[in-house]
């Protein structure tokens, strides 16, 4: 019962032009809750240069730790590929990321096969109950700091936007889910 969970930093969303810059991946027992770093990479793509530190696509320099120039220096995502990609098919029943659509999106627009699971931020959605965003919606989906609140109320929490200590938070909320039979297989 151990499954990947996945998270990524980028410099924008898929659509605008956005790239990967960070990658992590933990394994998660879903049975005790251990949670095993797997993968973790500062990753450049092609095209990465100045104009991805600024906006509309400086957002992850300014929210995190992450510095551009850490990034000029990364490995290029393309070399590091078939280990990511061994990495994700280690884990035969799946893997998951907090808002899956955005991550997997990326990485399987980048060439990456994964074996999806149900999204974290969805399953929470119904269990962590926030006001719907306009008059007669559905819930609001949780951001990862308003799930790990409801499920964690004694462990503070502030995002960190790194991708591995990201996935790690995600992965401990994915766990709590499963408890409550919220995280179906």
């Amino acid at each position: 019962m151990k499954i990947a969970v996945i998270d990524i930093e980028t410099t924008g969303f898929l659509n605008q032009g956005g790239l990967i810059v960070e990658i992590g991946i933990v394994g998660l027992d879903l049975n005790t809750g251990e949670v095993t770093r797997e993968f973790d990479a500062l990753v450049k793509e092609p095209g990465f240069d100045e104009s991805h530190a600024r906006h509309p696509f400086g957002w992850i320099f300014q929210n995190s730790d992450l510095a551009f120039e850490d990034v000029l220096a990364a490995r290029p995502l393309d070399e590091l590929l078939p280990e990511i990609q061994a990495v994700v098919d280690r884990f035969s029943a799946g893997a998951t990321a907090y808002n899956k659509q955005f991550d997997f999106g990326f990485l399987r627009s980048r060439g990456l096969k994964i074996k999806d699971l149900p999204c974290i931020m969805l399953e929470a959605c119904p269990v962590v109950n926030l006001p719907p965003a306009w008059k007669g919606g559905k819930a609001k989906w949780p951001k990862v700091e308003e799930a790990w609140e409801f499920f964690f109320p004694d462990t503070p929490y502030v995002e960190a936007h790194r991708a591995l200590d990201d996935a790690e938070h995600e992965a401990l909320i994915a766990h709590r889910l499963f408890e409550l039979g919220r995280f179906p297989l």
